[in-house]
C-alpha cells in the first residue's frame, strides 16, 4: 500500500507568506515540513549547485512546536546529502548572516510574530533570502518531492500513516559561533563606550534574541535592565500594538525612569521595538527612515504601507526611495535592481525589520550587507543617533515630518473573501468601484489618490490616509492610518475595525463576490 493511501488524515500543503511557509501547527505535520524541506534543498542542488556534503545552516525560534520541526529539518538535509550545523535558538538574521558569511544555505523554524498556535519556515540560499521569483520554481521541486514521498509503500517509507518520521533525529549540538558572529558585527563597529552612563530596559518575553540584546548592550557601555520574561510564547507583533502592549510600555517607563529606551524584538528577533523614554513605541517605518538618516543611505526601498512622512523625509534628504509591496523579498529585489552605485543602498518595512544591501565603512570599520529583516542595527542606530545629537530618544524622532500612524486587524477572516479581494486587485477600475462603495459618503472626502500596489491604499482630501491589505501570514485584514495627528489616527484605524467599520464593509463586498 502507497503511503498516501494509508495516511490516517488528509495532508493540508502549506502556503508561502510574504516571507517563508506559514501554517497552523496542526496542519505542519512531519511529512508536509520535510516534502517542503526536502524540495528546498532539491531547488538548491539545480539553482545554486550546491554540491553533496555542502552544510546547510539551521536554527529556531522559542515556540513549543519548533524543536520537532527542527528535527524534521535535520532528516530532510541529511537525507538530500548535506550536512547540518545547528545554530540553536538564536536570531533569525544571526544565522542568515553567518550563512552568508560562509557562502551556505539556511533554514530557520519560525512563525516570527505570529500566534503560537502556527509557526513556520523560512529558507535562505547562497545570496540570501528566498525570493518571490524562486518560490514557482522551489515549488516544482515540492511537488516532484511530494509525488515520490506519497507514492513509496508504507512499508519503505520514513514515515508511518499519522505522517510522523519513524525515526526522528536528534537535534546536533549547538555551534555557538554562530550568534557570537552576530554580536561581534556589532561589538567590531560601535564602541564599547557607545552608551556609557545609559540605562536601557530590555522587554525579554519570549523573544529568542532576549538574551542577545542584554549581552549586545552591556558589551556597548550600557546599564542593561531584563524585565518581563516569559516562558511561554508571546505573540508581539510590530505591526499590531495592543492596548495592553501600551500599558505595559508605560508602565515600564514609570519604573524606569532613568531608562533612555526600553527596547525588544519579535519572536524571531527580526523586528525592532524602540521605546522611548516616555514609553511611546515608534513604528518601523520612521525607526527606519532614521536609522537611514544616520547611515548616510543613498537608496531606499519601502512598502507601500509606510508612513508618508517616509517619503518627505527621504525627499528632504536627497534618498532615492522606491514603492514596494509588503514583504522583504520585495525590498530586496528592489534593492538589486537600484543603482549600484547609491550605496550604501537600504531597505526597511512598516515592522521596523532593516536591510542593509551593500557593504559600507562605519566609524571607520567595515560593516557587511546584510540583506534580511535585522533587528540589531536599526535599535542600535537609532538610539546613538540620539546620544550623539544630545537628545532624548523622543526628542529624536520629534525631529520627522508630524504625520501620524496607527494599525489594527481583523483576524479569522474567511480564505475565500481574501481570494475574492486579491483576484479584483489587479483591476483598478474594480478596486475604485470597491473604494466608492466602502468610502463613499464618509467625511473623509474625495479620494484623491488610489493605489492598489499591495491592497487598497487611498489618500483622501483631507489629507487623511487608510491602507486595506490582507496579511500574507495569517487569515487577517489589516489596516493603516496616516494623518496629522496620533489621536486621529488611532480613529480612523479603530474605526476600520468595528462592526461595522471599513473592514467590515468591505468583507460583505468581499463575501457576495466569492459566491458569485
Amino acid at each position: 500500500m502507497q503511503l498516501i493511501e494509508s495516511l490516517t488524515h488528509k495532508p493540508v500543503a502549506l502556503a508561502f507568506g510574504t516571507s517563508g511557509l506559514r501554517g497552523l501547527v496542526s496542519d505542519m505535520s512531519e511529512l508536509e515540513c520535510y516534502i517542503n524541506a526536502a524540495g528546498f534543498l532539491e531547488f538548491l542542488k539545480e539553482q545554486d549547485q550546491l554540491a553533496a556534503g555542502a552544510t546547510v545552516y539551521l536554527a529556531g525560534d522559542l515556540r513549543d512546536s519548533t524543536p520537532r520541526i527542527m528535527a524534521v529539518m535535520v532528516a530532510a538535509i541529511e537525507d538530500s546529502g548535506f550536512k547540518v550545523v545547528n545554530g540553536g535558538k538564536v536570531p533569525t538574521p544571526a544565522l542568515a548572516y553567518y550563512a552568508l558569511q560562509h557562502n551556505a544555505p539556511c533554514i530557520v523554524v519560525t512563525g516570527s510574530h505570529i500566534p503560537a498556535d502556527r509557526n513556520g519556515i523560512k529558507f535562505y540560499r547562497l545570496v540570501g533570502e528566498l525570493l518571490k521569483t524562486d518560490e514557482p520554481i522551489m515549488q516544482q521541486h515540492v511537488a516532484k518531492v511530494r509525488q515520490a514521498v506519497y507514492e513509496a509503500s508504507l512499508e519503505t517509507s520514513a514515515f508511518d500513516n499519522s505522517g510522523s518520521l519513524k525515526s526522528l533525529p536528534v537535534l546536533p549540538a549547538v555551534d555557538p559561533d554562530i550568534e557570537m558572529s552576530y554580536l561581534r558585527r556589532y561589538t567590531s563597529v560601535f564602541d564599547a563606550d557607545s552608551f556609557s552612563g545609559k540605562q536601557v530596559v530590555v522587554y525579554q518575553h519570549s523573544a529568542v534574541g532576549r538574551d542577545f540584546f542584554v549581552n549586545l548592550f552591556k558589551a556597548l557601555g550600557a546599564s542593561v535592565v531584563a524585565v518581563e520574561r516569559s516562558e511561554v510564547f508571546i505573540p508581539i507583533d510590530t505591526e499590531h500594538i495592543r492596548a495592553e502592549d501600551q500599558a505595559l510600555f508605560q508602565k515600564l517607563s514609570q519604573e524606569y525612569p532613568q531608562a533612555f529606551a526600553i527596547i525588544s524584538t519579535d519572536g524571531d528577533s527580526d523586528r525592532p521595538f524602540v521605546i522611548d523614554e516616555t514609553g511611546r513605541f515608534h513604528p518601523g517605518d520612521v525607526l527606519g527612515a532614521v536609522v537611514a538618516d544616520y547611515l548616510g543611505a543613498k537608496f531606499a526601498a519601502v512598502p507601500i504601507s509606510c508612513n508618508d512622512a517616509v517619503d518627505a523625509f527621504c525627499e528632504a534628504k536627497g534618498v532615492t526611495l522606491a514603492h514596494t509591496k509588503v514583504g522583504s523579498p520585495y525590498v530586496i529585489a528592489a534593492m538589486q535592481a537600484a543603482d549600484q552605485s547609491l550605496t550604501p543602498l537600504t531597505s526597511w518595512e512598516v515592522n521596523g525589520g532593516f536591510l542593509l544591501g551593500s557593504d559600507l565603512t562605519l566609524n571607520g570599520q567595515p560593516l557587511k550587507a546584510l540583506p534580511t529583516r535585522d533587528a540589531a542595527l536599526p535599535i542600535v542606530c537609532a538610539l546613538l543617533a540620539a546620544q550623539q545629537k544630545g537628545l532624548t530618544v523622543s526628542e529624536l524622532f520629534a525631529q520627522l515630518p508630524r504625520r501620524f500612524t496607527s494599525s489594527s486587524l481583523i483576524d479569522n477572516i474567511d480564505p475565500d473573501q481574501i481570494a475574492a479581494f486579491r483576484s479584483l486587485s489587479t483591476d483598478t477600475d474594480a478596486m475604485q468601484r470597491l473604494a466608492t462603495t466602502v468610502f463613499g459618503g464618509t467625511p473623509l472626502g474625495a479620494v484623491e489618490q488610489l493605489d492598489s500596489t499591495d491592497g487598497l491604499r487611498l489618500h483622501f482630501a483631507s489629507g487623511d490616509v487608510i491602507h486595506l491589505r490582507p496579511s500574507g501570514n495569517a487569515p487577517q485584514f489589516r489596516v493603516y492610518s496616516n494623518a496629522s495627528s496620533q489621536v486621529h489616527a488611532d480613529e480612523l484605524a479603530n474605526k476600520a475595525v468595528t462592526p461595522e467599520g471599513y473592514i467590515a464593509q468591505l468583507l460583505k463586498v468581499l463575501e457576495t463576490a466569492s459566491h458569485e
